[in-house]
Parts: structure tokens; sequence; C-alpha cells
């Protein structure tokens, strides 16, 4: 099967927000996956049942396509806060409608924490090393160097991380070993404000697409040391 590119990743996204735009039926993940009585689940039914669907056929949170994240060796509370906002529908990002409002509708918190505890724990994926070293060192530069917002001086390092790892307590997300055509996607979608975060916001808008692309790429093949 050909590899979905960026391209075609953000004209797949386009064409999920003409759909949304106008009014349609309910969306077709409220149709699919998770039998009617979700509750009736513990964590380990709910990843076999229908996290694997996407996330990785043998229940690893390893996708295969870059439509779906990477789940492996997520950030515990960043997974426990998505799939929240997830449930509340608090995310417009049209993969969020189509794939998951349908599946986090009915999920209670305990189920959220037994989900969120297992991905975190399966061991990371393999990050893919940049082989172009100009666009390694572009990456590196932006991913590291401050970027001036109105609110102020930020940079990537400093949120998630200087290896990727993202952080716990903040509910940051660890990026190293993700798609990088995933992340591309994902800035996109806070440049256009489908999913809303006051910095990442400001950060999308600020970055040039050839920023963007250096950016996600360098931020992907990232290496953090193993969990302890």
């Amino acid at each position: 099967m050909k590899r979905l590119t960026t391209q075609s990743l953000m004209a797949a996204a386009l064409a999920f927000c003409l759909l949304a735009a106008a009014p349609a039926p309910v969306p077709a993940a409220d149709f699919i996956v998770v039998p009617p009585d979700a509750s009736a689940l513990d964590y380990r039914a709910l990843v076999s049942n229908a996290c694997s669907k996407c996330h990785g056929p043998t229940g690893n949170g390893i996708s295969i396509s870059p439509l779906f994240p990477i789940l492996a060796a997520q950030q515990e509370t960043y997974l426990e806060q998505q799939l929240k906002q997830l449930r509340q529908r608090e995310r417009g990002d049209p993969h969020a409608r189509a794939f998951m409002w349908g599946i986090a509708r009915g999920l209670s918190d305990e189920q959220i924490e037994g989900v969120a505890q297992y991905f975190s724990s399966q061991p990371a994926a393999r990050s893919s090393p940049l082989s172009d070293a100009a666009l390694a060192q572009k990456g590196k530069e932006i991913y590291e160097s401050p970027l001036q917002l109105e609110s102020g001086a930020v940079n990537c390092a400093n949120c998630h991380g200087l290896h990727g790892e993202g952080k716990s307590k903040q509910a940051i997300p660890r990026l190293a070993g993700q798609h990088p055509d995933y992340l591309n996607l994902q800035v996109h979608y806070y440049r256009w404000s489908l999913r809303i975060s006051a910095i990442m916001n400001q950060v999308s808008a600020a970055l040039t697409e050839d920023q963007i692309a250096a950016v996600t790429r360098y931020a992907s093949s990232l290496s953090p040391a193993p969990k302890n």
C-alpha cells in the first residue's frame, strides 16, 4: 500500500472540514467499533476491540497509518486529557470527529485512566534518524530556538523536552517517534483553530510551511532515554 504523504493527509483533512461545515448526519464513528454498552468493557477489552483497529493491530500502540497517532510510550496524563476532551467533543479536528467522538463518548474516567496507563507503559516506537543533514539542522534550530510570540518567547524544547519526551505533569505530549506526517497535520489543525491551545495556536500561525515541515520531521526523529 502506498504511504500517505503530508499533502494527501492535508487534502483529506480539508475535505473533512468542508463536510463538517455543512449539515451532516451523525459522524460515522457513532456507528462503529465500540459496542453500545462500552461501560461493560475494561481497558484491556477496549484496547482489543477498539483501539487496536487504528493504533496498532497487536495492541502495542504503534499505528501503521500516519492518519492515526502512535500512542506507545505517550505521556499518560496527556492521553487522559485528550480522551476526556474527545469524550466532551472539545476537539473539532476532522479525524477526532470521525473516529474518536463515537468511541470516547461512553467511556468512564476509570476506563480512560486504564487505557492511558496501558499505552503509556508500552515500549516506544523506534525513531527514524534524519538522513538529510541540512533538514535536520534546520529542524533542530527551530525546535531549540526561542520563537517570539505576542505572549512572549517560547520554544519547542522547553515544552516538549530537548529529546521530544514530553512532560507528564503538564500533560505535554511526547513527539519523539511519532509519524512526522501526523505531527505536521496536527500543527495545521492548530493553525486552522480546529485544535485549541493558547500556545500552539500562536506557534503554528508564526511558522512558515517549510519551518513546519522541518521541525515536525526533526521532532519525530528524536530518541529520548527509555523510561525508568
